[in-house]
């Protein structure tokens, strides 16, 4: 699907980016890679795992805030993976006006670069924080993904479709709390802060996270949102796998924090459907109208889902255990 293509990844310099970009090159042989980020000292040590006299890859410094960069940066792009955003709840918060700039200014400066310059397919990243927001960040995801989907409308004859997908908490990214739990281990502490011994989320690994986004990539006909099936996990046998014997510190959600978390209302399940790539269960979030020039029939044979379906984190079906945290993070460092 991606050899001999040249696909542009914003935040490229961020984990996601670097993990996209390695599988990238494991599976396909790409025209270009582009690496689309705003800080330099990120891509010169990104160069320094694919340097660009070996790799079909180019490091473009930018900020999707400047829709020129993007028009200059978008000519002769195929796919565009948009990773980029302001992602910290705590920081979004407090500086709301520039999470706005990034999250939904600079949504829609990539919308109307990729329509302008050619762009085949945009899939950009949500957030179960997204759904039902309570902080500025979900609201600036939730307001991303209207725009992206409502993109589709102005594609016109144009071979261009716009679609998303949404999971959660990501196994060691930058922000983790994991590295935090690590750092408290390695200075000898029994004792570890944790928000609320209830509080539950999903979890999905960098390699998952990517993969559904290369799915998305092969198999959206524009306008939908793709919410894997993924295992929730205790913020509890979270501390425990990292500290066996270790004691609490319930120091309380955060501004802005939720007890669980959802990746698929109540609301949208309604228009959800249910299908299988490589064994997987992926569930579909279609869109609330058709777009004139997308394949009507795509979905049409999928499995509805029930009556009153919703996604949410406390009522999965599968969960994490405390041995099966601890394989997954043996590899995140403390910070």
């Amino acid at each position: 699907m991606l050899d001999g293509r040249t696909i542009l990844i914003t935040g490229g310099t961020g984990s996601f980016g670097k993990k996209c970009a390695e599988i990238i090159f494991r599976k396909y042989k790409p025209k270009k890679v582009i690496i689309f980020s705003r800080d330099e000292f990120k891509q010169y040590l990104l160069s320094k795992t694919f340097p660009a006299d070996q790799y079909p890859i180019r490091y473009f410094i930018g900020d999707i805030r400047d829709k020129e960069r993007l028009y200059r940066a978008f000519e002769g792009v195929d796919y565009v993976v948009h990773s980029a955003a302001l992602k910290q709840v705590p920081a979004c918060e407090y500086n709301p006006f520039e999470a706005v700039k990034t999250n939904v200014l600079g949504a829609q400066n990539i919308v109307e670069a990729a329509l302008d310059r050619g762009v085949k397919k945009v899939i950009a990243l949500s957030t179960d924080k997204a759904v039902s927001p309570v902080n500025l960040y979900g609201a600036t995801k939730l307001a991303m993904e209207k725009l992206l989907v409502a993109a589709n409308s102005y594609v016109g004859l144009k071979e261009c479709m716009f679609s998303i997908v949404r999971y959660g908490n990501v196994v060691g990214s930058r922000g983790s709390v994991i590295p935090v739990f690590l750092q408290y281990a390695a200075q000898g502490k029994k004792e570890l802060p944790i928000t609320d011994e209830r509080m539950t989320r999903f979890w999905i690994t960098l390699e998952q996270g990517v993969e559904l986004v290369l799915t998305a990539l092969h198999e959206a006909v524009g306008g939908e949102i793709f919410v894997p099936r993924i295992p929730s996990m205790k913020v509890s046998d979270l501390a425990r796998a990292v500290m066996p014997d270790c004691a609490f510190t319930t120091i309380g959600i955060r501004p802005g924090e939720k007890i669980h978390e959802s990746l698929i209302s109540e609301d949208e399940g309604r228009s959800c459907v249910q299908v299988s790539q490589n064994y997987k269960t992926i569930y579909v979030i279609l869109p609330p109208y058709i777009f004139e020039t997308r394949n009507k029939a795509k979905y049409a044979t999928c499995a509805k889902l029930p009556e009153n379906f919703f996604y949410r984190s406390d009522t999965n079906d599968i969960w994490l255990k405390v041995d099966e945290l601890k394989e997954l993070i043996k590899d995140v460092r403390p910070e």
